[in-house]
């Protein structure tokens, strides 16, 4: 089974990552784990608590139960591998380990992730550990992590942890701004999916938003002593249109590559395992040019124009090292469509069920739509759910309705959540705007439910408040089985459009 180890470390604490809580540390903070550099011994160091130890380390349990302590990832995303680094632990590490994830949203602050117990679900069952050695278990989980649990049975000291796999950030609030953004960037989910050489440093360094602080913080190949030159493909955030190319040799002085070229391709399923490359045709962004030490080359003008790339190839000539690699572009909206819908595939199922259910209110065609998953485009998406649509009976249209406020409020029958309110209000603005007429709409809302036992329902983003009215007095006359079923296409239209809004 593949481990992974080449790709970002999501948890690292040069990304954010941060050790929110542990139920013991008395010999070694739990701070230690996430420390960017490899693990130290000082075997003539000593505190008022014991041995010095380079990691994190409870004291001897004598009671029943674990140890554990609880993670922050700098990158959320999608977990390929873990590796617990029980470095110059010999006598005091572990016998076993497992790992547990989870998925929040951003604001929910420490304390109260740690007073709620979050829905932990799991991601490696208790698994044998030996001591002085990076122990690597592979991931299967194809769930999106905020959040990962460490379990140590039933106590000692581990070194450091990282935390292998595929950043997978929600963009939504970069879309919304517009503009460049870096596509190359490991906080965007960009990773190096192929390299020709990583002799000396790691090349997952070269998408780091922040300067380089040294050298041995970039990618850099061994000397070349036969025909050839060095390579790296990194595989995009999010597909776009390249505008800026950005090459930093900082810190490389007599070990810079003389000359560099830059080439893009483009995949129609770009977003599988990393390693899923595929053939891909590559083309020309910057042509063959030299390059200086320890400077920030900046390619804007000899950029080929229009270039749409899922994946970028950074050639170097012979050899060399690179601190920082950007890619600047504009997002397409396939692009966008694409991440959303990655988000979405990669929700664990409370959320995705909660986030269809903003959209549509039967419970049924929820589970059956959520069921469908993993979706590769968005008219996948809308097919299922029209197809959901197309069998659902009359009881599930009358739930749906439940979840939707009357024409001119903001509650509805059953309670909904914030997001789905939001929705409802902005669909509804242009009929609240018309406060002169809120008690004729009242009235007529009145008279339609004691009709026909439900909510008055109209698609009403973009109508004034006099073509709902208009719409609604019509409807009076239905017999109540036709106006059941065109109640239901309004229903099912909302709920198109939602999805829509949810998935761009």
């Amino acid at each position: 089974m593949i481990e992974f180890t080449h790709l970002i470390d999501l948890a690292s604490s040069r990304y954010g990552g941060r050790v929110i809580a542990a139920n013991d540390e008395f010999f070694a903070p739990k701070e230690n784990l996430l420390k960017p550099e490899p693990p130290i011994y000082l075997p003539a160091k000593y505190t008022d608590r014991g041995k010095w130890m380079d990691g994190w380390e409870t004291r001897r349990r004598r009671t029943p139960g674990c140890d554990w302590c609880v993670i922050r990832l700098g990158l959320p995303g999608l977990v390929r591998s873990v590796v617990v680094d029980t470095a110059y632990f010999r006598g005091n590490y572990p016998a076993q380990c497992s790992i547990e994830g989870c998925a929040l949203g951003p604001y929910m602050d420490d304390e109260a992730l740690v007073a709620v117990q979050a829905a932990w679900w799991p991601l490696l069952p208790p698994s044998e550990l030996w001591g002085d050695t990076q122990n690597v278990f592979p991931i299967v989980d194809s769930r999106r992590c905020t959040h990962l649990r460490l379990n140590i049975y039933p106590d000692g000291g581990v070194a450091r942890f990282r935390v292998k796999g595929e950043a997978l950030p929600d963009l939504g609030r970069v879309f919304a701004a517009g503009g460049e953004i870096d596509l190359a960037s490991a906080a965007a989910g960009g990773c190096v999916v192929d390299t020709s050489d990583r002799f000396y440093g790691d090349p997952q360094n070269m998408l780091r938003s922040d300067p380089a602080p040294h050298m041995a913080d970039g990618w850099e190949t061994r000397r070349r002593r036969g025909p050839g030159h060095d390579w790296a493909v990194i595989r995009l955030g999010v597909e776009g249109t390249i505008r800026r190319v950005e090459v930093d040799t900082a810190h490389f002085k007599g070990n810079y590559p003389d000359r560099c070229s830059v080439e893009a391709g483009c995949l129609e399923s770009p977003y599988g395992a990393p390693e899923d490359v595929g053939p891909i045709r590559w083309v020309p962004v910057v042509t063959e040019a030299p390059l200086r030490a320890d400077y920030q080359h900046v390619f804007e003008r000899e950029v080929w124009p229009d270039v749409v790339a899922t994946h970028v190839r950074l050639n170097i000539f012979p050899d060399g090292g690179v601190s920082r690699f950007r890619v600047f572009g504009m997002v397409t909206p396939r692009g966008r469509h694409s991440a959303q819908l990655r988000l979405f595939n990669a929700m664990d199922d409370a959320a995705v069920r909660q986030a269809l259910a903003d959209c549509f209110g039967s419970q049924g065609w929820v589970e059956r739509v959520a069921g469908s998953r993993p979706f590769q485009t968005m008219d996948e998406v809308l097919t299922a759910a029209e197809a959901v649509w197309g069998t659902l009976p009359p009881d599930d249209w009358l739930e749906a309705m439940r979840h939707h406020p009357r024409i001119g409020e903001r509650r509805a029958e059953r309670e909904i959540s914030a997001a789905s309110r939001a929705w409802s209000d902005a669909e509804q603005a242009s009929a609240l705007a018309d406060a002169h007429a809120v008690n004729e709409l009242r009235e007529a809302n009145a008279r339609y439910e004691a009709r026909f036992g439900h909510v008055f329902v109209i698609a009403a983003e973009g109508k004034g408040l006099p073509q709902i009215l208009d719409a609604l007095r019509s409807r009076l006359s239905h017999p109540p089985d036709e106006e059941l079923a065109i109640a239901a296409r309004e229903l099912r239209q909302i709920a198109r459009l939602r999805l829509e809004k949810l998935l761009s």
